[in-house]
């Protein structure tokens, strides 16, 4: 445990059984025969969410069955840029090992879907995409395991569309943002923006701790970019 104790921040809970379990059993090696788990709250919530993103994101990476070192020097920078230096480099080191184990995408979905609320979940598919998007395009194949994932997460398909927009972009990627129709009215944006303002607010993850809660303020502030875009659109206030 102690090898990755900094990227899983000192707990695990619901992780430590079922499929994602053994995965990890085979990344940490003995920690699950010679270690108990006693941990806050606060440390086995952020210990469950590093641990199933870390899986995850191993699943999207061997999407086209091959992981390059570009790849994983592209993830490598994505974690310093969010997490910095130290903690990207135990998630590196986590990542490697899982590599080179079979992600049973559907079970380790369905384990997440069943212990983790609808707000992390969302946070959760809002990272593939960043990781997926670290060389500035995502790959079909990439596109594909994502949209797997978020269905097996039971994540709502207009919330899946507001996420990729906030990575692929088109001319109508405000408005799926925001979940509404590009004939929309300015009251319909308005009640759009509240309810997504609230969906998407970084306390929504606040017991993650604070590295996670801030890339929650990236999606955040999408939210607030696309309202802003369709203010000037549709000239109001």
């Amino acid at each position: 445990m102690a090898k990755y104790g900094k990227w899983l921040g000192g707990g695990l809970g619901f992780v430590l059984g079922g499929p994602i379990g053994a995965i990890l059993g085979f990344a940490v090696g003995s920690f699950f025969d010679s270690s108990s788990v006693s941990v806050t709250k606060y440390q086995t919530a952020r210990g469950n969410f590093a641990a199933s993103l870390i899986v995850l994101v191993a699943a999207v990476m061997k999407a086209d069955k091959k992981v390059t070192k570009a790849e994983l020097e592209y993830v490598r920078q994505f974690f310093i840029q969010t997490f910095g230096y130290e903690k990207a480099a135990d998630a590196v080191l986590m990542l490697r090992d899982i590599l080179k184990k079979d992600i049973p995408v559907e079970d380790v979905c369905a384990q997440i879907q069943r212990n983790m609320k609808y707000a992390e979940r969302l946070q959760l598919l809002h990272f593939l995409f960043g990781i997926a998007n670290a060389d500035n395009q995502i790959a079909k194949n990439e596109l594909f395991i994502i949209r797997k994932i978020s269905t097996l997460l039971r994540i709502d398909e207009k919330d899946f569309e507001s996420i990729k927009s906030m990575f692929v972009k088109d001319s109508e990627s405000a408005y799926k943002i925001l979940e509404v129709d590009p004939i929309a009215s300015v009251s319909e944006i308005k009640k759009a923006y509240r309810k997504m303002a609230v969906k998407y607010h970084p306390d929504k993850v606040s017991h993650l701790g604070e590295d996670f809660q801030n890339f929650a303020k990236e999606k955040f502030q999408k939210v607030n970019e696309a309202y802003e875009t369709l203010k000037k659109e549709k000239q109001f206030t």
